[in-house]
């Protein structure tokens, strides 16, 4: 299967990033979470590894088609400075399109509730797409 027919398999959602992602336009962005060693053993940080350029021992920022977000260091307060670099290296280049995966949801452990109000100031931001179940915390949370 070549990269088009993967971009027209998966479903199109402008709204939010996909439960799965196996590949990715040229201009599209894997967001993942990533331990500060940039070592890309398990889960999303796996797949920017094996599939979207993720680099071993990069922890952090722009990788290939993917971009690394530290969520291992500590409490949600740790992550909050990583994730607002993010956004505002999103909105210096609107010409990509960034798909934030659940971060800290898998051997960080955290839940979506303690990550979603992190990516708040990601809302409205055309270019960068965020899980549905972020979008769902955050609409509640705004009532």
């Amino acid at each position: 299967m070549d990269r088009l027919s993967g971009i027209i398999e998966r479903p199109l959602n402008k709204n939010f990033t996909p439960e799965s992602i196996s590949f990715l336009g040229q201009n599209e962005i894997f967001v993942f979470g990533s331990n500060l060693a940039g070592m890309h053993g398990g889960g999303a940080a796996r797949v920017a590894l094996n599939k979207f350029g993720a680099i071993m021992g990069n922890g952090e920022g722009l990788q290939g088609n993917s971009y690394a977000i530290p969520t291992m260091q500590g409490g949600v307060e740790t992550i909050i400075p990583y994730v607002d670099k993010f956004i505002e290296f999103a909105t210096k280049h609107p010409e990509l399109i960034f798909y934030v995966t659940r971060i800290g949801g898998g051997i960080a452990g955290f839940k979506d509730f303690e990550i979603a109000p992190l990516f708040k100031a990601a809302i409205g931001i055309k270019n960068i797409r965020l899980p549905k179940s972020f979008i769902d915390i955050l609409s509640v949370s705004n009532q």
